[in-house]
């Protein structure tokens, strides 16, 4: 029951995010149609967009469009982006003193120095155990995957001794077999029979 929970709130939690990452584009589309529109107010520095004007605007649609990247992909990579280009906006188009762009400037070296010395790139996979007599039907639809199965009443067991078999691998705890977007591996056994299942995928 918790798994099934887990999962609902999973698929949720994208489901909202693909939507605000949606909601985010079209606002940027339009603020991209209303700025082409405005183009040939630029040289009147009393209208907007004057160069200031764009040039803020521009900023903050990047940022924007790294953002939608951010709430979709979920890698630390697109936070740096994020986090240089909300940095470089504020050295560009504020003014203030030397200090605060000296600041700026050290913040981007230092989040360079750290992409490059101590960031390392890795898929991070995602586990669910599962029964060894959970159906390959409802497996699928609760965790998104695609396992093969010729009969509904295939279970977990079935097809994960089936692959080991044909791979020609013994049957115990840690065999595993890879199907297209996923991953079984035996997490348990019980008399001598595989008892829970360990569903690998991993997050995009």
């Amino acid at each position: 029951m918790r798994t099934i929970i887990a999962n609902f709130l999973k698929r949720l939690t994208e489901i909202l995010e693909l939507f605000i990452a949606l909601m985010l584009a079209a606002g940027i589309i339009l603020l991209c149609v209303r700025i082409a529109t405005s183009l040939a107010n630029v040289p009147d520095l009393n209208t907007w967009p004057n160069y200031d004007d764009l040039l803020e605007t521009c900023f903050n649609l990047i940022i924007g469009v790294e953002l939608i990247r951010m709430v979709y992909y979920h890698t630390p990579a697109t936070v740096f982006e994020v986090l240089i280009f909300a940095i470089a906006r504020q050295i560009i188009i504020d003014h203030s003193s030397s200090y605060s762009s000296l600041i700026g400037v050290c913040a981007i070296a230092v989040l360079f120095a750290t992409r490059k010395y101590l960031f390392c790139e890795f898929d991070i996979p995602n586990e669910t155990i599962l029964r060894a007599t959970t159906k390959v039907k409802l497996a699928n639809k609760l965790l998104g995957i695609s396992l093969p199965y010729e009969e509904d009443t295939a279970t977990l067991r079935d097809i994960l001794e089936e692959s080991l078999k044909k791979g020609e691998t013994d049957i115990g705890v840690g065999a595993c077999a890879y199907y297209s977007n996923c991953g079984l591996r035996v997490a348990k056994m019980h008399n001598g029979k595989i008892s829970r299942i360990e569903v690998i995928h991993a997050i995009q």
